[in-house]
């Protein structure tokens, strides 16, 4: 199967993410996961084969699953027909394409955490706090946490997120909206934890984003990818050091040897990767897709 890197619809304004394309189609959107893959903040050169379908297949596995939790965006998967003035370009959407009702996005980014790790555990050794959030003494890189926390971030078009506290998200969102998005935030993180839990693996942290549709919040974006969240193999983990996961880790591990190297400084242009690191992410992908739906993919 050939890798998408970007879409080619003439004749439709086409807005483009790191990894998504999204098309306007007036009460709806239509988002389209590519096989691009970035890496601090880099968009690289080498796609990763099949990553588009795996992000929109496991999307709308979670979208189903937790509808019951929260009202989602979600309407379909593209498959044999495209929306209309879309049916000759049917091709390049097919299994990647999601039509989704459009939504205003709430400009905060809904992080949940049930792990110390990532930039969490490096505020956590700085000031013993995540995001504000007081956490006990003591605790090692990928420790559990007592309990999930939620630790809002701000969402940025170009570069990293940045952690706020709960204080700085309801100065820009408003108190009662983000007290709804941390209370779904977390209802959404336990019972995606109870699950992966039940299928091998722990759910260390995701980030939800939301929207407002007709007035009401909705569950907007992704949902719960190895894009999204970080997933560790259950029977691979120990605290006090970093964990296997299934995501990009490939990707980073090499990128990471050549700025040891002196061969890459974390700019673009973003160096290619080799075939081999590209096929070990994209399997990776497709571990964490059949672990969790139960079913492999098609």
């Amino acid at each position: 199967m050939t890798a998408m890197t970007q879409l080619d619809i003439p004749g439709h304004t086409i807005r483009s993410g790191k990894v998504r394309e999204m098309i306007d189609l007036g009460s709806t959107m239509l988002i389209v996961a590519t096989d691009r893959i970035s890496a601090f903040d880099c968009v690289l050169p080498t796609p990763i084969p099949r990553k588009g379908q795996i992000l929109t297949a496991l999307s709308a596995f979670w979208f189903d699953r937790l509808a019951d939790i929260t009202p989602t965006h979600y309407m379909s998967v593209i498959d044999q027909t495209a929306p209309p003035g879309l049916e000759d370009f049917v091709d390049q959407l097919r299994g990647r394409a999601m039509l989704c009702r459009k939504a205003e996005v709430i400009p905060i980014e809904c992080v949940v955490r049930g792990y110390l790790a990532g930039s969490g555990w490096n505020e956590y050794r700085d000031s013993g706090t995540v995001c504000g959030v007081a956490l006990p003494s003591g605790l090692r890189q990928s420790s559990k946490l007592p309990e999930p926390i939620f630790t809002p971030a701000t969402k940025a078009e170009t570069g990293h997120d940045e952690n706020i506290t709960f204080d700085q998200a309801c100065d820009i969102a408003g108190v009662e909206v983000i007290m709804h998005l941390r209370d779904v935030s977390l209802r959404l993180f336990n019972a995606a934890s109870q699950h992966a839990e039940r299928c091998g693996l722990i759910l260390a942290d995701t980030k939800f984003e939301f929207g407002f549709i007709d007035g009401q919040i909705y569950l907007v974006d992704e949902a719960l990818t190895p894009d999204s969240s970080r997933y560790w193999p259950a029977d691979d983990y120990e605290a006090g050091r970093d964990q296997k996961s299934f995501d990009k880790q490939f990707v980073r591990n090499y990128l990471l040897e050549l700025c040891a190297e002196g061969k890459w400084d974390k700019t673009d242009p973003a160096p290619a990767l080799p075939d081999e690191i590209a096929q070990q992410t994209s399997a990776k992908y497709a571990e964490a897709y059949e672990k969790l739906t139960g079913m492999a993919l098609g």
